[in-house]
C-alpha cells in the first residue's frame, strides 16, 4: 500500500509515449479530460498530429506538446527528451506505453531482430526514465507508469524477444517502485488482449515463412478484444490510487493465477485450455 496521497490530475503535466493510437491515444484524451497538460511522443507524425488536434479541439484549455520520436534510435531519443526538459519545468506523470511486438521462435530471430525489440520495449523506457527523473523529483508526488504485458507474466513459445523485453521492464519497474518509495509512485501495467494496432504493426522473424507470419498475426489479432479506452481508464485509475500493479482484462488475471500456481508448467495448462 502506497503512503503517497492520491495522484492529482488537474494542473499536472504528463508525458505519454506511443500516444498516436491505442491505449496511448486513449490515455491522452482521458488525461486532458481530467485537466492534465500533455507531452505526447510517437514516431507516426501524421497520426500524432491528428490526436493532438482532436485533444486541442475537445479540451482547448489544455496544453499539448506533440513530439515526433523514434524509440529505436536512443541517441536521437536522448536529444528529443533533453528538448522536452528544456521546454517543461515540471513533469508529474511519465507513462512509458510505446512498444512493438515481434513474433518468431528464438532460432528464427536474428540478433538484430531481438535487439531492436529490447531497445524499443526496454532500453528506451529506461533511458527516458533516467533523463526525466531529476525533473520529476521537483514535483510533489510524481508518478511513473511502465506498460509491461500479459507476456511479462508468462512466456509462450514464439515470443522470446517480446517476453524478454516485457519481463525486463517488469523487473525494472518493481525495483524502481521500491527505490523511489515514498516520494514517487511507480506502476507496472499488464494488459491482456487490448484492441490496439500492435498485431498490425508487429514485426516477424526473417526466418519465418509467409504462412507462419500470417497465421501468427491472425492468431494474435484474435486475442485483442478488450477496448483500449476501458484499458486507459484502468491505468489512470491505478495511477490515482497509486497501485503498484495493474492487471487489465480477465485474461491477465487468469494467466497471473496460472503463473503463480504452476510456475513451471503454466503453458501446458494454458494449451489444454485453448
Amino acid at each position: 500500500m502506497s503512503s503517497l496521497p492520491p495522484f492529482r490530475f488537474p494542473g499536472a503535466t504528463a508525458l505519454v509515449t506511443g500516444a498516436a493510437s491505442g491505449m496511448g491515444e486513449q490515455m491522452a484524451h482521458e488525461l486532458a479530460r481530467r485537466g492534465t497538460d500533455l507531452i505526447l511522443l510517437d514516431r507516426d507524425a501524421d497520426r500524432l498530429a491528428d490526436v493532438a488536434r482532436a485533444i486541442e479541439s475537445a479540451s482547448p484549455a489544455r496544453s499539448v506538446d506533440a513530439v515526433v520520436a523514434d524509440l529505436s534510435d536512443l541517441d536521437a531519443l536522448g536529444v528529443v527528451i533533453d528538448g522536452v526538459i528544456e521546454r517543461h519545468e515540471r513533469i508529474d506523470l511519465l507513462i512509458n506505453n510505446a512498444g512493438i511486438a515481434f513474433g518468431g521462435s528464438f532460432e528464427q530471430l536474428t540478433a538484430k531482430d531481438f535487439d531492436s525489440v529490447m531497445t524499443i520495449n526496454f532500453h528506451a523506457p529506461v533511458d527516458i526514465t533516467r533523463r526525466l527523473l531529476p525533473t520529476m523529483r521537483r514535483s510533489t508526488g510524481a508518478h511513473i507508469v511502465n506498460v509491461s504485458s500479459l507476456f511479462g507474466i508468462v512466456a509462450p513459445p514464439g515470443q522470446s524477444a517480446y517476453s524478454s523485453s516485457k519481463f525486463a521492464i517488469r523487473g525494472f519497474t518493481e525495483c524502481l517502485r521500491h527505490e523511489l518509495a515514498p516520494t514517487i509512485g511507480v506502476t507496472s501495467v499488464h494488459p491482456g488482449g487490448i484492441k490496439t494496432r500492435i498485431a498490425e504493426t508487429a514485426g516477424s522473424a526473417a526466418g519465418a515463412t509467409d504462412k507462419e507470419i500470417a497465421d501468427g498475426k491472425a492468431t494474435f489479432a484474435k486475442l485483442l478484444t478488450y477496448p483500449a479506452d476501458k484499458a486507459a481508464l484502468h491505468i489512470l485509475d491505478g495511477v490515482e490510487k497509486r497501485k503498484g500493479r495493474v492487471l487489465i482484462a480477465a485474461s491477465a488475471h487468469t494467466v497471473d493465477i496460472l503463473a503463480r500456481v504452476f510456475p513451471s508448467a503454466y503453458y501446458a495448462v494454458m494449451r489444454r485450455g485453448m
